[in-house]
């Protein structure tokens, strides 16, 4: 069996997600099982109908659609409890390929149980490659990473003023 190596694609810049669902695609046409869990994000995103017609698991979702600095204490534990679910869901699948997207941001933000969190990536099967997103991750993750890709902006649309738009940011 493989050794599966551990990604990390991480920073302030476009490209952190997309990076991980275009490697999801590869590893679906490849005859690999692919397993996603998307912290933090509940709103409809184009990949993820197709990557789920191509075979993918796919975990998502949060309760409420607000951002996390917007939530009442409720909503935080109830957001916090929907992605432990999630990722406690996920690593119970069998996967050749595990993407934790915005699993930093999770982190910092107290909306999953680190320990979980580590178990599903330190202590993943062997053959298990492993994809982690995150603005800033914590020290752990950069060091596991066997694979560590900073994503800088450099200029976005946004700072123009021009909103995120379907097929393209999301």
């Amino acid at each position: 069996m493989e050794q599966g190596l551990l990604h990390l694609y991480w920073g302030y810049g476009k490209g952190k997600t997309t990076a991980a669902m275009g490697l999801a695609l590869r590893a679906l046409g490849s005859g690999k099982r692919v397993v996603i869990v998307q912290f933090l994000k509940g709103g409809n995103s184009g990949e993820i109908p197709l990557l789920a017609q191509l075979g993918a698991e796919i975990y998502r979702g949060k309760a409420g659609q607000k951002f996390v600095f917007q939530m009442t204490p409720e909503e935080k534990a109830a957001t916090r409890e929907l992605q432990n679910q999630n990722l406690a869901a996920a690593i119970a699948q069998p996967a050749d390929l595990l993407i934790l997207d915005e699993a930093g941001s999770a982190e910092e933000l107290d909306m999953v149980d680190v320990d979980l969190l580590k178990k599903a990536v330190l202590e993943r099967p062997a053959g298990c490659e492993c994809v982690l997103t995150a603005h800033t991750p914590p020290q752990w993750m950069l060091d596991a990473a066997d694979y560590s890709t900073e994503m800088k902006c450099h200029r976005h649309p946004y700072q123009k003023g021009i909103k995120a738009r379907k097929g393209i940011e999301y």
